[in-house]
Parts: structure tokens; sequence; C-alpha cells
């Protein structure tokens, strides 16, 4: 009796220790999985409402807007520009805690790593990119604005970037103004990439270009990119000559969707009384010198930013409409615009105090 009673006590230890072991095996393997989930690198990165910025008021100290040679006015409200953030480089991306928490988050996006950092661009030429293109922008804002108060505005083509060991490297650089190509006057990009599209793979173009004081012509082979269609090699843009000098002010912020805002912002400088009522308006878009707004990227964090700042009232672009669409956050309204007179129609009806219900909205086909 007394032996079984020790046999019974001796299993009975070992089932303890047996169970003791497997807890701290649990625990350890929990750990264990809590610094993968720390530290594991992952191929992802997060997009969050970035900062945003009143263009009627300061940045760093100075007017977002100011304009020399034409009278300007005093502004009220907000006419917000909004900027998308990334949490993630290269570097460093997001750990698998952090990724489960913005899957949660309306306001976030999880996105490939490689989507928002392309493997074959650096670190440099990505914010390189990104700061011609908001260079771009707000020339075609400036532009724009102009316009819509009667003034004439001439433009020329420059190439912003050649592309290494491309069509045009060691021809054409940074800074040239193009006139023509084969002869024919290129005034519109447009027009320049209709003339490029016109070359029969044997015989280069003709590519005339303005460097400083000097007229060079450049025979250019077009190449292939991965559509088929021809490519010079190069990025361009416009520049203006403008007849009054308008200067925008917002660092650190990068590509082309501000356009609208600025547009609509400098307009408002430059007329009498309160494009926007006074009231809280915000809004994003790219802008083309005529006026057509275009879509762009991080619309669902654009509306949580503008919502989470007090913004009353959304100018969205037309063709983002299917992704502003069951993600507009709380009573935010928000308007449908494809050009620039129809944000400045919103913003007529927004500052009278008139019915908008008739204004275009994003609806669900």
């Amino acid at each position: 009796m007394s032996f079984f009673d020790d046999q019974e006590w001796q299993n009975r230890r070992q089932r303890g220790r047996n169970r003791r072991f497997f807890g701290w095996s649990l625990m350890a393997l929990f750990s264990a999985g809590l610094l993968v989930g720390a530290y594991l690198p992952t191929p992802y990165v997060i997009e969050q409402p970035g900062p945003t910025f009143n263009v009627l008021g300061e940045s760093d100290g100075k007017q977002v807007i100011s304009i020399e040679g034409a009278q300007s006015y005093k502004t009220a409200g907000n006419l917000d520009l909004l900027t998308v953030s990334l949490v993630g480089n290269r570097e460093q991306t997001p750990n698998w805690f952090e990724l489960a928490a913005a899957y949660l988050d309306p306001a976030k996006i999880i996105i490939p790593l490689d989507e928002a950092f392309p493997p074959e661009q650096t670190q440099e030429q990505y914010e390189a990119e990104s700061s011609a293109m908001m260079e771009e922008s707000q020339q075609d804002a400036i532009a724009a604005a102009l316009t819509t108060q009667g003034y004439q505005i001439p433009s020329h083509i420059y190439i912003s970037e050649v592309t290494k060991g491309g069509a045009s490297s060691n021809k054409l650089v940074a800074a040239d103004f193009i006139t023509s190509v084969n002869g024919i006057a290129v005034a519109e990009i447009e027009k320049l990439r209709a003339v490029v599209d016109t070359y029969d793979g044997k015989t280069p173009l003709k590519v005339e270009v303005k460097r400083g004081s000097k007229v060079l012509v450049e025979e250019i082979s077009p190449v292939k990119d991965a559509t088929g269609s021809y490519r010079l090699g190069i990025l361009v843009g416009y520049k203006y000559d403008f007849p009054i000098k308008v200067n925008l002010q917002l660092s650190d912020v990068g590509g082309p969707s501000g356009g609208m805002m600025f547009a609509l912002g400098i307009i408002d400088k430059l007329t009498p009384g309160y494009l926007n009522g006074g009231k809280y308006v915000a809004g994003t878009g790219t802008i083309t010198a005529s006026g057509v707004v275009g879509p762009i990227g991080g619309i669902r964090q654009k509306l949580y930013g503008a919502y989470d700042q007090g913004a009353k009232y959304f100018l969205a672009p037309a063709e983002n409409c299917d992704e502003v669409v069951g993600n507009i956050p709380g009573d935010l309204k928000v308007f449908s615009v494809a050009k620039l007179s129809d944000a400045l129609n919103v913003l007529s009806k927004v500052s009278a105090g008139a019915d908008l219900s008739k204004l275009p909205t994003c609806k669900t086909k």
C-alpha cells in the first residue's frame, strides 16, 4: 500500500513537471511570436492621413500664397490641401502588430512595399520625382487660376529630367526647352507626344531645343517602353510666362495632388470677398492649365484627414468617386468635381448658404 502511494505521488509529481514544462514552452513560443511580430520585416507599408495645410494661411511662418504685381484681398476660413503619409520604407517596414492595427482602422490602408517604392527606384529618385511633380503642379495651378481671371498665359515645354541611359541621354539635358520635332512646332505636351508617335523606327527624329541663348538640333531615336509606345526618355512639363508673380510656399510636400486647392486659393486671393464664405472646405485633385481636375491617390486617407481636422465640405475629383463611395467619415459633405469651374460653383453655393442638394456628389452606380 505504501509503495502504491509513493508511486502515485511520483506520477503526480511528474505530471506536474510536464504541465509546467508545457506551460513554459507555450510562454516561450508566445514570447518568440511577439518578438517575430515586432521585428520580422514585412513586405508592406501603411498609408495614413498626413498633415493638412490651409492654402489661405501660413506654413513655416510664411503665407502659403502671396501675390506681387496685382491687387490681392483678405481671405477667411479654410481651403485645406491634404496629404498622405507612409509608415515604412525599404529600410524599415511596419511590424505585423502595426499592420494588424492598420487593418482595423478605416483611415488607413496596407499596400505592398513594391507598389509604394518600386524596386528599380531609389529613395533619392522617389523624392526628386515627387518634388518635380509638386513644382509642375504649382505652375499649372497658377496658370489655371490666372486664366479664370482673364490673363493670357504663354507656355513652353521644358525638360525636367533625362532618363539615364535613355534615348535622349547625353543629347538633351534638364532645363532644355523643346521647340519643335522634325520641323513641327510643339507648344503642348500632347502635340509633342503625337509627333513622337509618328516615329517609324528607322529615321531618327530631329529634336530642336533652346538651351540658354543657343538653339540646338539633336537626332534622337525613340525607344519602345513596356506598353509598346515610343519614348524619348525624358520627363517634360510647362514653363509659363506669368504676367504677375505668384509665390507658393509649402515645404516638405511632394506630388501633384494639391493642384486644384492651390488654384482655388490663388483665385480667392485675387478676388474680393470670401470664395468659401469663410467656411471650412478641404479638397484634393490634380489640375491642368486648362482647368481639368484629375484623380489622385490616397483619397480615403484624405477624406479622414479632412474630417479629423474639422472640415465640413470636401471637393473630390470625379474620377475618384468609386473610392469615395462607402468611405465618407461622419457628416462630411463630399462633392464631385471634374473641372475647376465645378469647384468654383460648389464654393459659390457654400458661400451663399444655398441649397447644396443638387450639386454633383459621388454615388454608387
